[in-house]
């Protein structure tokens, strides 16, 4: 795995808080820098390269980066369920449509073991 795929996959998103998509808080959040610094050295990369060199690869790297979490993710299934779901929400729909469907046939058979006449039966022998 390359540098920028560790990059990529690990905890560097892009802020919800930011001014503009949140590019520069991600990158000083995840690096440990300045916000302020990010900001003036985006700054200065914009005057020097131009406008649509800055512009292209701020929005590519708006592109790249995940969105930051709403909740704090805190175990390895909540960081896998995140990222399945940033990379295909449908595919994370699907698994999460085949779990509630295998809790209701659960929930279906323990109604049906309550609720059948055998069941009464026993009790009532029981008690």
């Amino acid at each position: 795995m390359s540098r920028l795929e560790r990059i990529f996959d690990g905890g560097l998103y892009r802020s919800r808080r930011g001014v503009i998509l949140g590019v520069c808080r991600g990158l000083a959040e995840y690096f440990h820098f300045s916000l302020f610094w990010t900001r003036t050295l985006a700054l200065i990369f914009l005057l020097v390269s131009g406008l649509w060199p800055a512009v292209g690869l701020y929005f590519i790297a708006a592109l790249l980066m995940k969105p930051e979490p709403v909740i704090p993710i805190q175990t390895a299934a909540e960081q896998e369920f995140y990222d399945s779901y940033t990379q295909s929400r449908h595919g994370a729909v699907e698994r999460l449509k085949r779990r509630f469907q295998n809790l209701e046939r659960r929930i279906q058979r323990m109604e049906d073991i309550v609720t059948s006449r055998e069941f009464d039966w026993e009790n009532r022998l029981n008690s």
